[in-house]
């Protein structure tokens, strides 16, 4: 692989415009790879993050993250590697660049886009909605798949069976977020292209990754992106590596920090579950907790001493700051000792994180956030209360939405007009195409799949209390009617 192509600020809309702007020159002071992430941060999806579970659904304290804090958090992660490798390991890392590529700029700029943009496909309720959303196609939709016409190949329909957040993400940048064409937000391919976490899609299996990055629908996107980048099935771009790692380090620290804000743990717990894990030895999780609990005594051990509760937040807010440092400095060491090995196309690492120095810390706080956090019977009831809506919502939809495509079904009723009418009008735009030859049952999971993935929490609960009644009401009806 060389940085020359994985770097191509070029835009798959450039292809069949006539003025095409050179990718090396600046537009409106900004490079190609700095206006992708300006695209994104202004766009709706991010928004709708701000009422997207990260961890504890509908959470009414203000100071627990949602997945749009989440994601700022893991940008700001990424930009400030991109901005250690751009200008402290510029030479060591890139070597010499060809022309119309400003490290300095375009670094930065690549990891802090694709940090902002990492979860943006990834419905509502968090992983739970994922679970969700699988367990109603595995249960509602392959019954139909079986007797499914003109499918290339019924794996296809893994997409949903199997459903990713993650490929979600790729299809609404590229697809679904409309401006005036079929290009999406038009993004470069260097940020497709390390957009794609994991390069494989439902249908092909991988030792490497148990999950997929792209649809059926996306394949010839994802295809052109690899031809334009260098890369092919199977080969990560060498930055997803870094903005998996700075998702792992956000979510195992932070995460950590929202259960002890929630109350649902004490910092004590934290230190006391750090020093009794099995490898409480490591180098940088002694390090972690002595640093704190230094500053702990310190607090305690004053003359105006602040209250237990105080010194809780005071002490955890710390552990965070510390040991984000500690995780973010393992990382970029990892990267700049193994990233020739990153560059080979047959590279068989499956994380960063887990060939840096700070897997331990990172594994125990993973593992700390389990079950003190995603584990407690208050997660675990609303993460229930979340998928019953999911599942409750997608059967009234599908109620019309099925066998539109076909021409067959039950579609065609008052409600299943009224359903379809609440779907968003760029999904149902799309879905309509002509030119969208898709199977018409994919099609259809397809859009039920959209309609729900961009959903945040709270508008998911209105929608299914607006369409139950008239849904039941409905049921009602037709059960009353007398049989021919």
């Amino acid at each position: 692989m060389k940085w020359e192509q994985l770097l191509n600020s070029r835009r798959r809309k450039d292809k069949i415009k006539k003025d095409a702007a050179n990718p090396s020159s600046l537009r409106e002071g900004r490079q190609e790879i700095e206006r992708d992430y300006d695209r994104l941060l202004f766009a709706a999806p991010t928004r709708r993050l701000a009422d997207k579970t990260q961890v504890f659904p509908l959470d009414l304290n203000d100071s627990v993250r949602t997945r749009l804090t989440h994601s700022h958090e893991v940008s700001n992660f990424a930009r400030g590697i991109g901005m250690r490798l751009a200008f402290e390991m510029r030479e060591e890392i890139f070597g010499e660049m060809c022309p119309g590529i400003v490290i300095q700029r375009d670094v930065p700029a690549l990891l802090a886009a694709i940090g902002l943009a990492h979860d943006l496909g990834n419905p509502p309720f968090g992983h739970q909605g994922e679970a969700a959303m699988r367990s109603w196609f595995n249960r509602c939709l392959k019954p139909l798949i079986a007797t499914a016409e003109n499918v290339p190949d019924k794996k296809i329909f893994n997409d949903f069976l199997k459903f990713d957040g993650n490929s979600q993400t790729l299809r609404l940048v590229t697809k679904l977020q409309i401006i005036n064409d079929d290009f999406g937000l038009n993004l470069t391919y260097a940020t497709l292209a390390a957009l794609i976490k994991y390069p494989r899609p439902a249908w092909e299996e991988s030792t490497l990754w148990k999950k997929h990055g792209y649809f059926y629908s996306e394949e010839n996107v994802v295809n052109e992106v690899w031809r334009e980048t260098g890369l092919s099935m199977g080969v990560r771009h060498p930055f997803t590596y870094l903005m998996e790692a700075c998702d792992d380090i956000a979510y195992s620290i932070l995460d950590a920090e929202d259960t002890v804000k929630k109350g649902l743990a004490s910092y004590q717990d934290l230190i006391n579950f750090l020093q009794c894990w099995a490898n409480r030895d490591d180098p940088l999780i002694s390090e972690a907790v002595n640093l704190i609990e230094q500053k702990n005594k310190e607090w305690e051990s004053q003359k105006n001493a602040l209250s237990p509760n105080e010194i809780n937040d005071l002490s955890m807010q710390i552990f965070r700051v510390h040991a984000t440092n500690i995780l973010i400095k393992s990382t970029v060491e990892a990267f700049r000792q193994h990233h020739p090995m990153l560059l080979q196309p047959g590279c068989g690492v499956k994380d960063l994180i887990g060939i840096s120095t700070g897997k331990a810390l990172c594994a125990a706080l993973k593992e700390f956030d389990k079950t003190r956090g995603y584990q407690h019977k208050t997660v675990l009831e609303l993460e229930l209360k979340g998928s019953n809506y999911i599942q409750s919502l997608m059967d009234m939809l599908w109620t019309g939405i099925n066998g539109r495509a076909s021409g067959n079904g039950q579609y065609d009723t008052p409600f299943g007009r009224y359903a379809y009418g609440r779907i968003s009008e760029n999904y149902r735009r799309i879905f309509e195409d002509p030119n969208n030859i898709l199977p018409p049952l994919y099609k259809e999971a397809q859009l039920l799949c959209d309609a729900i993935s961009g959903m945040t929490d709270n508008y998911l609960i209105r929608l299914h209390d607006e369409l139950k009644s008239l849904y039941e009401y409905e049921s009602r009806v037709k059960s009353s009617a007398p049989q021919a």
